[in-house]
């Protein structure tokens, strides 16, 4: 694959493998140097995986924080030591609750609440991941943090054993944690056993592409166009599209320039920091930092 070429897959990865054994089969396929992939998911989960190519791998941290939505199953009556189906059972209980109770609690889940990771999750401690020390039968203790829900809709529940559900929500949420809280808040034990992450930002599962498709693609330059540019991906942000040659050569040296704020083409809609700016030239990010009136200081160079 070109060296220059950068930008986003929206890869569906199947279940039973792990994310990174998916891009690794990714970059030996296409002979692709610099590769990355936004938001683990587990063996078990399927779904979008947004994978980074070339430069657009600093880009990554950007999709970290976006909003993700999962689409989930829950099996109550049983406590599992990963709070999913690949660990072991380790608690039990008879009652299986009502959908009433369960719409009834789910409102104690909206907003910031306060979450404790998984005990075989990937929180350092330490460290060390703290699914390592879990394997190694070590004692451990997580802090709660906050998350961030803005959704959650139970969609059916099949013999009072398992419920599905959807949920939207922010950075660092755990699904196996909501299970196992909104289990206990009900009086009872679950855990997942299906999960499926339908999307992360602007990668939509309607729009991925399944592992086995893309790796049956021929490497030639004219295949390429399941990746998207790395600007086409990033919501919410500030974005200028870079057409003086001037200007893309002071860049390249990590100088400031003057940008004309009415060529501003996407305009500010949540950002956190609204002075973050993104410069793009031909669909690619290629460099971001920030705005002070009208001149752009650099803090990152993709060019």
């Amino acid at each position: 694959m070109n060296e220059n070429i950068q930008g986003w897959i929206n890869l569906y990865k199947p279940k039973n493998i792990t994310s990174f054994y998916a891009i690794k089969k990714i970059k030996y396929k296409f002979k692709i140097k610099k590769i990355g992939h936004a938001g683990t998911l587990d063996p078990l989960a399927e779904g979008v995986l947004p994978i980074a190519i070339g430069k657009a791998t600093k880009l990554i941290p950007f999709i970290h924080g976006q909003q993700k939505k999962y689409i989930f199953e829950i099996k109550w009556g049983e406590k599992t030591s990963t709070d999913d189906s690949d660990g072991v059972v380790i608690h039990t209980s008879k009652k299986l609750p009502e959908e009433e109770e369960i719409n009834k609690q789910l409102k104690n889940f909206l907003g910031y609440i306060d979450q404790t990771p998984p005990k075989a999750s990937a929180v350092k401690i330490n460290g060390k991941r703290a699914y390592q020390l879990l394997r190694e039968n070590k004692n451990i203790e997580l802090k709660p943090k906050k998350v961030f829900v803005s959704k959650i809709k139970l969609l059916n529940s099949i013999d009072k054993h398992y419920s599905t559900f959807e949920i939207e929500c922010g950075k660092g949420f755990y699904v196996r944690a909501f299970a196992r809280d909104l289990a206990e808040s009900l009086g009872t034990f679950g855990h997942i056993v299906a999960l499926k992450r339908a999307k992360v930002g602007l990668f939509a599962i309607e729009t991925a592409i399944l592992l086995d498709d893309l790796i049956k693609i021929r490497q030639t330059q004219q295949e390429f166009n399941f990746i998207h540019s790395s600007v086409s991906m990033l919501d919410d942000i500030l974005a200028y599209e870079v057409v003086e040659e001037e200007d893309l050569k002071n860049l390249s040296l990590g100088k400031s320039i003057i940008l004309n704020l009415n060529n501003l083409i996407k305009p500010l809609l949540n950002s956190v920091d609204e002075k973050l700016v993104f410069l793009s030239f031909k669909g690619n990010i290629i460099s971001y930092g920030k705005l002070n009136n009208d001149l752009f200081i650099p803090k990152k160079i993709l060019l």
